[in-house]
């Protein structure tokens, strides 16, 4: 049986690991982000979230038209509206699953996290 690829995407322009985990994984042809929150990198002050996203996607040769699916975490939920606001101007057609929840804390005292599956290469829509 012929081996899956599997690799590691970085980018320095997304927050760098402070745990153990990286900040995707590309499975095939299957890329998993892990969940962004909004810092930036040089400052270390808030950005959107989806702006890291897009570094990472961009690492991996993709933007934000490969997303299938995110799942927004939320300190809270009231906030939805807001992020369906700031979510539009990245996702403006052929919009990607998602799942959005409520959590008790989110890392850094952020207000939202974002993570994503992508898939890499041209995608045509039917």
């Amino acid at each position: 049986m012929a081996s899956i690829r599997r690799h590691f995407p970085y980018t320095p322009k997304a927050p760098i690991r402070q745990g153990i985990y990286s900040q995707a994984v590309v499975v095939d042809r299957t890329m998993y982000i892990s969940g962004q929150i909004g810092m930036d990198v040089a400052s270390g002050q808030v950005v959107g979230a989806l702006v890291n996203m897009g570094e990472i996607l961009k690492a991996a040769g993709c933007d934000y038209t490969n997303v299938v699916k995110t799942t927004v975490l939320l300190a809270d939920i009231n906030d939805f509206n807001n992020v369906n606001e700031v979510y539009k101007s990245f996702f403006s057609s052929n919009f990607p699953a998602r799942a959005a929840y409520q959590v008790a804390a989110l890392p850094r005292g952020a207000l939202v996290e974002i993570e994503a599956i992508a898939v890499l290469g041209p995608i045509s829509d039917s």
